[in-house]
């Protein structure tokens, strides 16, 4: 697989930091000051991950996104000062794969740079039986095992905890929850979405307070942690 990190960042202090954490780690880093120069590296170099900021000189970052979404699957990890819950909705549901708001130290992004490489790498090996910790999910029988014990689930708790295990590893915004569990004629919210979660839980985890499987995105969503992030 390949060790090349393509950046697209146009604040040449941030790239030397991040350059110098990828090298360090035994990553190439390949600079792009410009959305335009960042696509054609995609297309001419193949990196295993691409490191996008939001605001770049030529184009939003967010266009960036979906310019690369209409060819490629590579791991797209955003990177931007804009913090905002609506910034970082936009990015994920643009197809981006992970959202990082700056400041963020080098231990936190080469982390969720190897996090991405790992699902990445075992992406032809799926199957419909999903494990982690001591949670397993059947998704061809519907079945979930807490322990070896069966969990019952009702059918939206399901459809819920299902769409969290198919993007096992990466942020789901509540509103595409909302969205593919609800159904185009949803008659329900945001709120809906936070109510059934809480329920869910209440079913698999431990402790709700302190989450091992269905951890909250600050103002964004959930991920459904999986034994690869907890390497």
């Amino acid at each position: 697989m390949s060790k090349t990190i393509l950046l697209i960042e146009d604040d040449s202090s941030i790239r030397r930091f991040i350059a110098a954490s990828l090298s360090g780690h035994g990553f190439k880093a390949l600079e792009a000051v410009t959305g335009k120069t960042g696509l054609e590296y995609l297309r001419s170099h193949h990196p295993a991950v691409v490191l996008l900021d939001l605001g770049l000189p030529d184009t939003d970052g967010i266009e960036v996104v979906k310019r690369i979404r209409e060819w490629s699957k590579v791991p797209v990890i955003i990177i931007s000062a804009r913090g905002q819950e609506g910034d970082k909705v936009a990015g994920l549901d643009a197809g981006a794969d992970d959202y990082l708001t700056k400041p963020f130290g080098s231990s936190e992004l080469l982390a969720r740079i190897r996090a991405s490489l790992r699902r990445l790498g075992t992406k032809d090996k799926d199957s419909p039986i999903f494990k982690t910790g001591s949670l397993e999910v059947d998704l061809s029988k519907r079945h979930v095992r807490l322990g070896g014990h069966e969990i019952h689930l009702s059918p939206i708790q399901y459809r819920i905890l299902a769409i969290l295990v198919l993007h096992a590893g990466r942020v789901v915004t509540r509103e595409q929850i909302l969205e593919e569990a609800w159904g185009p004629d949803k008659d329900a919210g945001l709120d809906s979405v936070r109510i059934y979660m809480h329920q869910l839980r209440g079913k698999i985890e431990k402790n709700p307070l302190r989450p091992q499987y269905l951890k909250t995105e600050l103002g964004v969503g959930y991920r459904m942690i999986t034994d690869e992030d907890r390497i």
